[in-house]
């Protein structure tokens, strides 16, 4: 699939895009507070690194500290809630399926109203 393509589909299932000059090869796609930057591969648009919870203009990623899970960017930390973790995999899940083409099941990521 054409990244053009890969991107309008991201727009259609409610991702958020938006470039950030720390990552200027690269685009962000947002929800929920959760973040992740693609970059063109061979066969269209790929996850650049890990997706993570957005800490202001960067990604921070899920890690594991002293025993808790945590979101890490620099000196920043915000902890890892049941509901943050769940959302985290819900983004991850709905970017690799719309990327691969395939259509975001309603039931795996209910609406906001």
């Amino acid at each position: 699939m054409l990244p053009e393509e890969q991107l309008q589909r991201l727009y259609v299932a409610g991702f958020d895009l938006q470039t950030f000059d720390r990552f200027p090869k690269a685009i962000g796609v947002l929800r929920d507070n959760c973040i992740a930057f693609l970059v063109p591969g061979p066969d269209g648009l790929q996850i650049l690194g890990n997706v993570g919870w957005r800490m202001g203009e960067s990604l921070g990623p899920l890690v594991e500290r002293e025993g808790r899970k945590v979101f890490v960017h620099k000196q920043e930390t915000l902890e890892a809630t049941p509901e943050r973790v769940a959302t985290l995999e819900r983004f991850r899940h709905d970017l690799k399926t719309v990327l691969r083409g395939e259509e975001i099941k309603t039931d795996t990521y209910p609406s906001s109203a």
